[in-house]
């Protein structure tokens, strides 16, 4: 079979396996999750497996390595599809902005629309504008914007790059992936899974709608608390979005030092 040659501008930058930079006909049709996740396979991923756990474990030493050394960061999500002139585009060039100003790096997925912009602002503020890519049947490839860049070929281990490495998330008008990171980290802050961190939604008008279903549905069907809703505050600007942000980290800060006193005072933390 001959595979097609893509000259137009879905390869213009390129694909991204890993580190390894593909073009033209060296393009495959596969995604590594893609073959990882295949319900149908022949008994030879018997003898794969092992060598795709040493890729997946050389995924998180490459990204604990390029990271280790950020510092305060902040995930800035939002839809690849935005063009700049759209007003979420330059709402989020002006919090990357803000972000740096405010003592933090900026970190999103690398790609264009929202991530470019924040990546944007934030390199232009003179600040660390961090992109970590991940391997898509389409690749754009990593925005011009960002100066330390880390590509993926596993979600997982990528998701695991924004957890560990970000002090909170702020959220802007975005698809599939971005509800997906959202809800993930939602749910890790819910379960108490990581220690909580400040996730603030940008736009009312967009985040709006899902934030009363949210109400009116989930929590009246008692499948989550009325207290989550708090988990997500939704604001309109870029300085309520960093204020947010901000107001959220003192006040994390606070609880544990009451936790931290509480502990002392009973004598010491229980065996």
């Amino acid at each position: 079979m001959t595979r097609e040659v893509h000259t137009n501008h879905e390869h213009a930058n390129g694909y991204r396996k890993g580190p390894v930079l593909l073009r033209r006909d060296q393009v495959p049709e596969e995604t590594t999750d893609a073959r990882l996740l295949a319900p149908e396979q022949d008994t030879s991923w018997l003898h794969m497996d092992p060598w795709r756990v040493m890729r997946i474990q050389a995924e998180f030493v490459e990204g604990f390595g390029a990271l280790a050394d950020l510092g305060p960061a902040i995930s800035v999500f939002g839809s690849a599809r935005l063009k700049p002139g759209e007003p979420e585009y330059e709402l989020a060039e002006e919090i990357g902005g803000r972000l740096v100003r405010a003592g933090f790096a900026v970190v999103t997925g690398g790609g264009p629309g929202v991530m470019e912009a924040a990546n944007k602002g934030a390199c232009e503020a003179d600040g660390t504008s961090v992109g970590l890519g991940i391997e898509l049947p389409f690749e754009q490839g990593m925005n011009q914007w960002v100066d330390l860049g880390v590509n993926f070929r596993y979600f997982f281990a990528r998701k695991t790059m924004f957890v560990k490495y970000s002090q909170g998330f702020v959220v802007l008008p975005g698809g599939f992936g971005t509800m997906d990171e959202l809800f993930e980290a939602l749910t890790l802050v819910q379960t108490q899974k990581v220690s909580s961190f400040p996730i603030v939604l940008v736009g009312s008008e967009y985040w709006g709608g899902l934030v009363e279903w949210l109400r009116t549905t989930m929590v009246e069907r008692g499948t989550i608390s009325p207290a989550d809703l708090d988990l997500l505050p939704v604001v309109d600007t870029a300085e309520e979005a960093v204020d947010a942000v901000l107001t959220g980290m003192a006040h994390l800060a606070h609880e544990k030092e009451a936790q931290a006193a509480a502990v002392e005072e009973a004598g010491g933390a229980p065996e």
